[in-house]
């Protein structure tokens, strides 16, 4: 069994099997998806947050948590299950950075570290973004991300970026 963190992010709005869907029912919707992922047990889940987007200002504000899960999923076997909840909240990838429905990024899993054409773990930009550490600080202050330093450290350095908890 393998700790791994998954970030959930949603700031677009769509009808998900005839139900109107905001970004907030979003999160909580993958959020239970994310507990029923074969070979995989939910440990935690942080409260939800609003953050601004990267990227184009554009766009309305994120809904944003972090989940840790145990899982003896294989990476790239996890991916895929991401990617499938992903699929059923319609989620479509038309502009990096843009809006989107429902976003599921492995953050990290265990103390690998992977790169390759699908997949980089740790995730490329979570030790410099505060919708990812301030969620993650919550469930496990004292987790290190490989290569960048403990989550609390980092988090010293770039704050909490106007975030505000939801629930």
């Amino acid at each position: 069994m393998t700790i791994v963190y998954i970030g959930l992010g949603s700031n677009l709005s769509n009808t998900l099997n005839g139900q109107a869907q905001s970004p907030l029912q979003h999160i909580i919707t993958a959020i239970q998806s994310l507990a029923e992922i074969q070979s995989t047990r939910m440990i935690s889940a942080s409260s939800l947050y609003k953050s601004k987007p990267v990227g184009p200002q554009d766009q309305d504000d994120y809904i944003n948590a972090v989940v840790q899960l145990e899982t003896e999923l294989e990476p790239l076997a996890l991916l895929d299950s991401l990617q499938a909840i992903e699929n059923e909240h319609d989620r479509v990838r038309k502009k990096h950075w843009g809006p989107r429905t429902l976003d599921l990024d492995i953050l990290m899993f265990g103390d690998e570290t992977i790169k390759n054409d699908r997949l980089s773990i740790p995730h490329v930009e979570m030790a410099n973004r505060s919708f990812v550490l301030v969620p993650l600080a919550e469930i496990n202050s004292s987790c290190s991300i490989p290569g960048k330093g403990l989550v609390s450290d980092l988090l010293l350095d770039i704050g909490q970026d106007g975030m505000v908890i939801l629930q």
